[in-house]
């Protein structure tokens, strides 16, 4: 049974360089917008995604255990590490030696690691495991 491990570092996020794209215009989810609107701004990704720059790290995803959440392999992660964990948030854990990506969940005064995939079965955290809350996953990029 695979997990989502992360391939290869956890890299910083750099700042101190703008990250700007192009930002034609706002896209309806709903019913169709005229783009009559249009307007050449600029969007930049750092001030975007990275609200912590001192505690923002990115990971590549590998494996497909958290796949119903919409994480794949190859997605990376923005993971900010000054966020406090609570049940419900996807996290990267450090488990027992290895980093893996779930969702934390607690109850009744007992904490698991849950996978969003149907063949992976929850880890429940006990005495004899390391468990470290690494990060909280603010965004995912898709690859």
């Amino acid at each position: 049974m695979q997990h989502v491990y992360f391939q290869g570092n956890l890299f910083s996020a750099d700042v101190s360089k703008s990250m700007e794209l192009t930002y034609a215009l706002d896209i309806s989810a709903g019913f169709p917008s005229p783009a009559t609107d249009y307007m050449d701004l600029s969007l930049d990704l750092n001030t975007e995604l990275v609200k912590n720059p001192e505690a923002t790290f990115y990971g590549r995803v590998k494996g497909y255990s958290m796949r119903d959440e919409g994480v794949l392999d190859g997605d990376v992660l923005v993971i900010d590490r000054s966020i406090a964990p609570s049940s419900g948030v996807m996290a990267v854990c450090y488990l027992d030696g290895a980093f893996t990506l779930k969702k934390i969940e607690q109850r009744g005064g007992r904490t698991f690691l849950m996978p969003a995939n149907p063949n992976f079965k929850p880890i429940e955290i006990t005495e004899s495991n390391e468990l470290i809350v690494w990060g909280v996953v603010t965004y995912v990029i898709k690859k």
